[in-house]
């Protein structure tokens, strides 16, 4: 996250780029890239973000990365129960 002058693209003064990559697969990232304005990604999806502080934005993208690491552990979890003979 760092501050930029304020523009049409990014009227609240700041560029961010936030990601978490698992095995080189991007999990979650919020951006607000050129000409895409505020978005997030989360797993396959992409949806606009309404940024609301870089507070929130730091806030909503750790929950989601925990999310995704309680998804991880949980399907790793079924996976060994379904080896089980």
């Amino acid at each position: 996250m760092w501050s930029v002058p304020k523009t049409a693209d990014k009227p609240y003064g700041f560029k961010y780029s936030l990601v978490y990559i698992v095995n080189g697969v991007r999990e979650v990232g919020y951006d607000n890239a050129e000409q895409k304005g505020d978005h997030r990604h989360y797993k396959e999806l992409e949806e606009p973000y309404m940024f609301v502080s870089l507070e929130k934005l730091a806030e909503n993208f750790y929950s989601d990365v925990e999310q995704i690491k309680k998804d991880m552990y949980e399907n790793k979890k079924s996976q060994s129960r379904d080896k089980k003979p």
